[in-house]
């Protein structure tokens, strides 16, 4: 069972005995719940590491010559040994476990940065820390869904990578983005009161490191699922032709905003400028979805109980929509749920005076986009 599959059941309320272990709360082996960046236990001072590919926080014991590290933890890798990310002692804090077959010092994560900033500017240590937090969340994602994380290093042409960059004095400005399979982001994105001052310059109802990874990871997936592949045609009557002219569209939409009626057929007003754009916000909002989803689930909120029943979509609504491997009952039970949970989450939020969570509104044009996102993702995942 995918894990797109098992999420979707344990959010109907069926107890799986075999999904994903980021399905559990974990604990350390002295039993206090342990987190995701957590490098060590607060209640016993154990060393934790974090396996990407099975999804597991574990518990940690240094052997004799101190250079590799057994796993402590009950599960699949108890007394396995691994060696430690040579990012774990620098700014970054990372606590992801590295396998006898990578070839490099640093974890799957790490070794997509092509590019950190300027650690003897003192600011910087503390930008990039909460940077690579971000970025590891998305990566750890991504490998949950079963997506593509190779680096540039190893595959040039369809790797991915990372240039963290700050803007020096009397330089062209970083411009966050992608090309060519390398995401840029000024680091200056981890300073909560600049990016809340752009939040609202540009008029933005939501604006975070991790939406800002998330967004720009789908432009690199469009070129590794959808170009040149045969959901070109689907993609171009759904979300429109990209090979409209790109700059001249993104001049258009800060020059003039998008258009009136935008929300009723984008999930966000910057989707309405292109769409490359509208399949990037599409993509960051289906890994927002899955991710928050999958928390909520981990720490046992029973989605199948919530008070809150919000009106829901139905399967008639997709109809036409691309046939790949998506099931369409199972993508509407998530979607559904989506809107129960992040309904509540609102709710929340305003009453401890804070914005809403997640402020949008999802419409029908919205779920059919939404649905082509997971139809490409369970296609790339369980080939038919």
């Amino acid at each position: 069972m995918s894990y797109f599959d098992q999420l979707v059941s344990r959010s109907e309320g069926h107890q799986l005995f075999d999904y994903h272990p980021n399905g559990h709360v974990q604990h350390c082996q002295c039993g206090q719940p342990i987190f995701f960046d957590n490098t060590h236990c607060l209640g016993c001072g154990s060393e934790l590491g974090y396996h990407p590919d099975h999804g597991l926080l574990c518990s940690l014991k240094a052997e004799d010559d101190g250079s590799r590290w057994r796993v402590k933890s009950d599960g699949p890798l108890k007394n396995k040994s691994f060696i430690r990310c040579q990012n774990l002692n620098s700014a970054a804090q990372c606590n992801w476990l590295i396998s006898d077959a990578q070839t490099t010092p640093y974890c799957t994560a790490c070794a997509l940065n092509l590019v950190i900033p300027d650690l003897n500017l003192l600011e910087n240590t503390e930008y990039w820390h909460r940077t690579e937090e971000a970025k590891r969340r998305l990566i750890a994602q991504l490998i949950m869904l079963g997506l593509p994380t190779i680096s540039k290093e190893l595959d040039p042409q369809q790797g991915l990578g990372f240039k963290l960059l700050r803007q020096q004095q009397g330089k062209p400005p970083v411009m966050t983005g992608h090309m060519d399979g390398v995401i840029t982001l000024d680091v200056i994105e981890a300073d909560p009161a600049h990016r809340e001052r752009v939040r609202q310059n540009m008029h933005e109802p939501y604006r975070t490191l991790l939406g800002h990874f998330r967004h720009e990871s789908g432009h690199y997936y469009w070129d590794r699922l959808v170009r040149d592949s045969r959901w070109i045609e689907t993609f171009r009557n759904l979300f429109g032709d990209e090979r409209q002219d790109y700059k001249k569209a993104l001049e258009k939409h800060y020059m003039e905003g998008p258009p009136t009626n935008w929300n009723s057929t984008f999930i966000s007003s910057y989707a309405a400028s292109h769409p490359w754009e509208d399949w990037a916000e599409t993509w960051a909002h289906y890994l927002h979805m899955t991710s928050t989803l999958n928390v909520a689930l981990d720490f046992g909120i029973k989605l199948d109980k919530l008070e809150l029943k919000p009106d829901q979509f139905k399967t008639n609504q997709l109809d036409g929509c691309a046939v790949g491997n998506g099931d369409q009952t199972t993508f509407l039970l998530f979607i559904n749920r989506w809107i129960q949970l992040s309904s509540v989450l609102n709710v929340l939020a305003r009453s401890m005076g804070q914005p809403d969570i997640y402020p949008f509104v999802l419409t029908v044009p919205s779920l059919r986009k939404l649905y082509m996102v997971h139809s490409i993702v369970a296609d790339y995942t369980n080939p038919l």
